[in-house]
């Protein structure tokens, strides 16, 4: 009974988490700053389980839309420069781990062995943030591809 309890806890928790890290999606696409800095400070602070599989796969979806396919290192290096370029600090934008996020989406899956994990978490948002609002879905469309996400997600939780 008890296991039971713990394991429906731990369930429950696990919604919650995915709700929130569904939430950052959309408060990303919105450019919805505040929303998003709010969500990560929470997520933060009950740890990103599931975090990196939601995000990792919202990431490689939304990186799959834009970049056609036959995009070239440096169609990827050009994207990720006139980013940085529209911030006043996007010079502290890791540019190098961006671009290599974005070529392991696209079927260069070891470019991110040596990228730290909390690096290559605030990188994804990030880019994710950036090609969410470039594409400038509708509602109903924010939902499909967050449904989405949280689907190809779970199967790697």
């Amino acid at each position: 009974m008890v296991r039971e309890r713990d394991r429906q806890d731990d369930s429950e928790v696990e919604e919650v988490k995915v709700q929130a890290l569904s939430d950052l999606v959309r408060a990303l696409a919105r450019a919805d700053w505040d929303t998003a800095e709010t969500l990560v400070a929470e997520l933060g602070r009950s740890g990103w389980v599931g975090g990196l599989q939601v995000i990792g796969a919202a990431f490689t979806l939304a990186v799959n839309r834009h970049f056609a396919p036959g995009t070239t290192p440096t169609d990827v290096a050009a994207w990720v420069s006139s980013t940085r370029a529209r911030y006043a600090d996007g010079d502290s934008l890791p540019g190098l781990e961006m671009e290599g996020l974005i070529r392991a989406a696209l079927g260069e899956p070891e470019l991110v062995d040596n990228i730290p994990a909390e690096t290559m978490l605030a990188a994804e948002v990030f880019v994710l943030g950036q090609l969410l609002q470039e594409k400038k879905l509708t509602p109903a469309e924010l939902d499909e591809f967050v449904a989405e996400a949280e689907e190809v997600a779970a199967e790697y939780m």
